[in-house]
């Protein structure tokens, strides 16, 4: 008997280990298999809450299967404790392995509310912008300037919320006096500016900022940002430039800049200023008139009259020979990689196609070809003011 018993005990423990290993083959497989979320979701993780009112929450929005399951699993990979408070966007599908990853490897929030501060060469933005999980792409929710509108309350609203991101977003062109006085507006940085950074050494980027943040070390991160940019553009130069250092390139990149908004003409208008450096010719470029007027301090708001393209200053191209001494903005990477590989051209002039910017510039060898392109620019001007 008691022979019999020890068997069907044994049997029973078989059963039970088979039992065992198959809910934890199960359990494994479901912990990193393809979740059941059908269309991403934003999670935001409070300050001082904990994995299982996280894992909840996950479960009530559908990501997971099983809140108990998620913890089991984050408890086994050692990550319960590793909770990062923000908002984090979960993708469709993401299996809980993804999610316990998500959830706690730190770092920005990845959805939920973004602060931008827009530097233009214009004017100056804030927008506050809501991610879409579904969409994957923000929603503007309120846009204002700070220098002439009323700060709307969500703007002030957005700030007390721990998990909003920030961001200053300088465009390409805009002068270092520009930038500096658009830093002094935004209200959630601190510390002073000493000086206006060198014209041409900060880098059109954008930069993610936090409450508190120094203004001083934010320059510092943009000045580092263009001497990388600048050094990298410089080591892969073409041959035969005629810049004597990296600082000549920065000032041609910055001509550019101004010169053409259209991305596929930088190398083109990089090619002529070339052609008339090396042909001994005057660079006789508008932009470089404009600073001498305004010294980066504003937009001149009205068109170049013909005694201040006579006006000697450092940079007027069309009194001084070769390159002004100094840039005349802060020129984007585009335009240092087409100051230091312009293409290869015999062009010397370029006028406006249309009086559309966005539509380019008509190119010329001769100066036959370019007063007739000019005549062309001429006449629709005429018939604008008819």
């Amino acid at each position: 008997m008691w022979r019999h018993i020890a068997s069907n005990a044994l049997t029973f423990l078989v059963v039970l280990v088979f039992l065992f290993g198959g809910v934890l083959i199960w359990a494994q497989n479901e912990y990193v298999s393809e979740g059941p979320l059908e269309q991403a979701i934003c999670v935001q993780v409070d300050r001082g809450t904990n994995f299982r009112n996280v894992s909840e929450d996950l479960a009530a929005d559908g990501a997971v299967s099983s809140a108990a399951l998620l913890r089991i699993g984050a408890d086994y990979a050692g990550k319960t404790s590793q909770l990062k408070a923000g908002s984090f966007l979960v993708p469709e599908g993401a299996s809980m392995e993804q999610i316990v990853d998500i959830v706690t490897r730190g770092g920005a929030s990845t959805c939920g509310t973004e602060v931008v501060y827009r530097v233009s060469i214009a004017r100056a933005t804030v927008q506050v912008r809501e991610l879409d999980p579904a969409t994957g792409r923000f929603v503007e929710i309120a846009e204002f300037n700070p220098a002439e509108d009323e700060v709307p309350e969500v703007y002030t609203s957005v700030k007390t919320e721990a998990d909003t991101r920030y961001r200053v977003a300088l465009a390409e062109g805009v002068t270092s006096w520009q930038i500096v006085q658009e830093l002094n507006q935004i209200d959630i940085l601190e510390g002073e500016i000493a000086e206006i950074p060198a014209e041409g050494s900060l880098a059109p980027d954008s930069y993610e900022i936090s409450p508190g943040s120094s203004r001083a070390e934010l320059l510092a991160r943009m000045e580092s940002a263009q001497e990388r940019i600048l050094a990298e553009a410089w080591a892969n130069r073409q041959d035969g430039l005629p810049y004597e250092s990296p600082e000549e390139a920065l000032v041609m990149a910055s001509i550019i800049e101004k010169e053409t908004g259209t991305p596929d003409e930088r190398f083109l208008v990089s090619s002529v200023f070339v052609n008339r450096l090396e042909q001994g010719m005057r660079l006789q470029t508008d932009p470089t008139v404009i600073y001498g007027i305004t010294r980066g301090q504003g937009v001149l708001g009205r068109g170049i009259r013909q005694s201040e393209l006579r006006a000697e200053t450092p940079w007027n191209t069309y009194v001084i020979d070769g390159l002004p001494p100094t840039p005349i903005a802060n020129p984007g990477r585009a335009s240092i990689e087409a100051a230091l590989n312009p293409d290869d051209t015999d062009f010397i002039f370029f006028v406006a196609k249309t009086l559309d910017p966005a539509d380019g510039h008509n190119f010329a060898v001769t100066l036959a070809e370019h007063n007739a392109n000019v005549a062309a620019y001429r006449a629709l001007e005429a018939q604008r003011e008819n």
